[in-house]
C-alpha cells in the first residue's frame, strides 16, 4: 500500500468514526449544540479558524492558503428528524424519537473530511469557507445564517453542496444545470360550520363532507388548472376534524404541501386553491380560511459551475460514474437560499441500495464518505487553482 493509499484509508476510518458518533447523537434543527461543538473541535484540530453560533447553532470554518483573494464555500447540513429509528446497528440513535434519517451525519462527516484533507495537503490558492448549517429540514437554517451576517462576516463568491441519493450506486455522481430541486409551499384550509348529532345532519352545517369534496377538488389544480408544460404537485397530507363516532364535526382542517419550480406556478397554485376552497365551502354552506406559506424556494444550479462540478467529479471518480441527472426532483432543499445571493451548484452522490430518505430504517452508506470528501476537495482546488 502506498503512502497516499494509507492516508486515504486513515481518513476514511476517521470519517466513519465521526459519522457513527454523530448518528448516535442526533439533534433537531436549532438544537444541534453537541453536533456543533463536535464540528468546531475537529475544525480547530485541523488548524482552521472557527466561528460558532452563526445563525443559532451554525459553524463556519475558514482555511486560507497562498495569496489568492478569491473565496468559495462548501456547505453541509447537521440536523436530524423527529423519526424513531428502527435500525439495529451498534451506533443507532440514543435520542428517543430522533434520528439521522436523511444522511446529514454523512454530509457533515464528508465536509469535515474535506477540511482535514485540504488543511493537510493544500493544493489551492485562496480561501475556503466550510459552512455547517443547522435546521435544513424545516427550511430555516440557511436564512438564519444569512440573517446573522454570513456573507458580510465570511464573504465568498460561490457555493457548493451535496446530498446522498438512495438508489444511485455508491461512487456515482449526478447533477444538472438550471432547476434541480423544487420549491415547497405549505397550506392549511380551515372549514368552519355547525356540528351536531350524527342522526340529524340536516340540523347543522357539518364540515366533513365539504372537506372530502375539497380534497378531491384540489387534485384538479395540477390536472386542469396548470399548463401541462409546468411541473406542479399538490398533496393533501392531513385531514383533521373535531367530530367523533356519533357527532358530526363543525370544524375540519386540511393540511398539505405544494411543489413547483417557478414562482409563477406557485402563485397560480395558491390562486386556484383559494378559489376552489372558497367555492366548495360556499356550496356546502360553511366558511373557509386559507393559510398559504412558502417554505423553500426552487434550487437553481449555475450552468458554469455545474460544468466545473462535473470536471471535479471526473478527477476523483470513474468517468462513467459521472452523469447528468435525468430530471429535476420535486424534493426541496434549504441550500437554495444561498443561491439567491451567490451562484452555486448542488450535486447528488450515490448511497447505494439503502432505505429511502426519511425512512426509519435508513442509514447513510459509509462507503460513500471518501467520495464526498474527495469531491469537496477537488472542487476547492479547481475553483482556487494554486
Amino acid at each position: 500500500m502506498t503512502m497516499a493509499e494509507l492516508d486515504q484509508e486513515n481518513l476514511h476510518r476517521d470519517m466513519t468514526a465521526w459519522r457513527h458518533e454523530l448518528h448516535a447523537h442526533p439533534e433537531f434543527g436549532f438544537e444541534e449544540k453537541r453536533t456543533s461543538a463536535f464540528v468546531a473541535q475537529k475544525l480547530r484540530e485541523f488548524g482552521l479558524e472557527v466561528a460558532e453560533g452563526v445563525g443559532g447553532t451554525g459553524v463556519v470554518g475558514t482555511l486560507t492558503r497562498g495569496s489568492g483573494n478569491r473565496a468559495i464555500a462548501l456547505r453541509a447540513d447537521m440536523d436530524a428528524l423527529r423519526i424513531a429509528e428502527q435500525g439495529t446497528m451498534t451506533y443507532r440513535s440514543q435520542t428517543l424519537g430522533t434520528m439521522h434519517a436523511c444522511g446529514h451525519d454523512g454530509h457533515t462527516s464528508m465536509l469535515l473530511g474535506a477540511a482535514k484533507l485540504l488543511a493537510g495537503e493544500g493544493g489551492f490558492d485562496g480561501t475556503v469557507r466550510f459552512i455547517f448549517q443547522p435546521a435544513e429540514e424545516w427550511g430555516r437554517g440557511a436564512l438564519a445564517m444569512l440573517n446573522d451576517g454570513l456573507l458580510e462576516r465570511f464573504p465568498f463568491e460561490e457555493i457548493f453542496g451535496l446530498h446522498n441519493m438512495p438508489g444511485l450506486p455508491v461512487g456515482h455522481f449526478e447533477t444538472r444545470a438550471g432547476p434541480i430541486m423544487s420549491a415547497e409551499d405549505n397550506f392549511e384550509i380551515m372549514l368552519k360550520g355547525v356540528g351536531g348529532h350524527a342522526a340529524r345532519p340536516h340540523a347543522g352545517n357539518e364540515t366533513l363532507v365539504a372537506a372530502c369534496a375539497l380534497v378531491i377538488a384540489l387534485q384538479t389544480i395540477v390536472s386542469r388548472r396548470l399548463s401541462p408544460a409546468d411541473i406542479g404537485v399538490v398533496s393533501v397530507t392531513e385531514l383533521i376534524t373535531d367530530g367523533t363516532r356519533n357527532a358530526l364535526p363543525g370544524l375540519a382542517r386540511i393540511l398539505g404541501d405544494a411543489r413547483s419550480f417557478r414562482p409563477e406556478v406557485s402563485a397560480e397554485i395558491e390562486k386556484q386553491m383559494r378559489r376552489i376552497a372558497e367555492g366548495t365551502a360556499q356550496a356546502h354552506n360553511v366558511s373557509a380560511e386559507i393559510t398559504y406559506t412558502r417554505e423553500f424556494v426552487p434550487l437553481v444550479n449555475d450552468a458554469t459551475l455545474v460544468e466545473e462540478a462535473f470536471a471535479a467529479a471526473r478527477s476523483v471518480l470513474a468517468d462513467n460514474a459521472v452523469g447528468v441527472a435525468a430530471e429535476p426532483t420535486t424534493g426541496s432543499e434549504d441550500f437554495a437560499r444561498f443561491l439567491e445571493h451567490v451562484p452555486g451548484c448542488f450535486v447528488f452522490l450515490g448511497n447505494g441500495d439503502s432505505a429511502p430518505l426519511h425512512n426509519p430504517s435508513y442509514d447513510f452508506n459509509d462507503e460513500g464518505l471518501l467520495h464526498g470528501a474527495r469531491f469537496h476537495a477537488a472542487i476547492a482546488r479547481r475553483r482556487l487553482p494554486g
